[in-house]
């Protein structure tokens, strides 16, 4: 399904990004990979490198737009282009309430989740529009758009701004070829899921599962599978959209 496309993955090291990567690469995709733990990074090019695929990878801050512009470099010396771009890469935010919430620790969860993927885009958009094709992917989440959680503002206001600019994008570059959507995954198990930390006990993790219509978090790979949709030409004919892998948390009223 990927087949020599040229592929920028952030957020790769662990959860979701980290189960994209393998799917990718397994369907042809030649990757680009980038997050904060350069070791991890390595590990990962060395398991798909191993199983036959193509990746490379480069640490760093999404925050930093010097990062975001020497991705663009590393997919255009390294493989030739750019083809898909998956902005996967987001934290949850300080979970307080918004009297306890500095002002800081606002701006960080906004840096990391919604500017960085403005930074993204802006370096990965001219070079898709250039050849007239490419799929630009943010990994957005149900919080913000079809629910709201106490404790999640600063979560919130910056995965519903990815739908905006999700959207502005998907017309600003539509006539060009390029597409833009957004992913919006329900309860994953990854270590970034609050019902994983150390501190969340069973009731946690039922209260969690059972939010979902199917009544169990997603795993990583399932989650992969709805972006692989979207980077590939399966969905050539969708942009602009917010595509729920929810789990049904979105309809779920029991």
């Amino acid at each position: 399904m990927l087949k020599d496309k040229v592929v920028i993955i952030t957020g790769a090291s662990s959860g979701i990004g980290y189960a994209a990567a393998k799917l990718f690469a397994g369907k042809g995709g030649k990757l680009v990979l980038a997050g904060r733990r350069e070791n991890a990074l390595n590990g990962l090019v060395a398991d798909i490198t191993e199983a036959g695929g193509q990746a490379t990878s480069l640490a760093g801050d999404i925050r930093d737009e010097a990062h975001a512009s020497a991705l663009v470099d590393c997919a255009i010396d390294t493989y030739g282009g750019l083809d898909v771009a998956f902005n996967n890469a987001g934290i949850t935010g300080a979970g307080k309430a918004l009297s306890e919430l500095s002002f800081g620790e606002w701006q960080e969860t906004l840096d990391v989740n919604l500017s960085s993927a403005f930074l993204g885009a802006k370096y990965q958009m001219p070079v898709m529009l250039k050849q007239g094709s490419g799929s630009i992917i943010f990994t957005s989440s149900f919080v913000g758009h079809t629910k709201g959680l106490p404790n999640h503002s600063d979560y919130s206001a910056s995965k519903a701004g990815l739908l905006g600019l999700t959207k502005a994008l998907a017309a600003e570059a539509g006539l060009q070829g390029v597409r833009v959507n957004a992913l919006l995954p329900g309860g994953t198990d990854t270590p970034m899921n609050f019902a994983n930390s150390p501190d969340a006990g069973p009731e946690v993790q039922e209260f969690v599962n059972n939010i979902h219509a199917l009544k169990r978090m997603a795993s990583p790979e399932e989650i992969a599978m709805s972006a692989l949709y979207l980077a590939s030409d399966a969905s050539s004919f969708v942009t602009g959209t917010a595509l729920l892998a929810d789990g049904g948390v979105s309809i779920t009223m029991t």
